[in-house]
């Protein structure tokens, strides 16, 4: 009986569902909506709690883009779709898989 280690090569199907996983809702900062406004856009769209949805809402003031939320593509296009109704600025982003 052998006791040397098999390494075993990560399953294609695996591969496959991160990288469907991998994209992310994005808003950009722009001079027209309201502080308080984009907080409540937050807090309807996503369910933050207030204080979570100002802390987002000041990133994407201060650093002119906040990434809100990660997942699949579709439910992403979702949001982006739901955040543009609101007249915010987002897209969705694919974020690279680390190799």
């Amino acid at each position: 009986m052998s006791t040397d280690t098999i390494l075993l090569e990560k399953p294609k199907v695996f591969q496959q569902a991160a990288a469907e996983a991998a994209w992310q809702v994005v808003v950009y900062d722009d001079p027209v909506n309201l502080m308080s406004y984009v907080t409540m856009v937050f807090q309807k769209i996503f369910g933050l709690t207030k204080n979570k949805a100002e802390q987002k809402m000041l990133e994407v003031h201060e650093q002119g883009r906040s990434a809100l939320w990660s997942g699949n593509r579709e439910e992403g296009e979702l949001y982006v779709e739901k955040l543009q109704g609101y007249l915010l600025t987002a897209v969705l982003e694919h974020i690279p898989c680390p190799k």
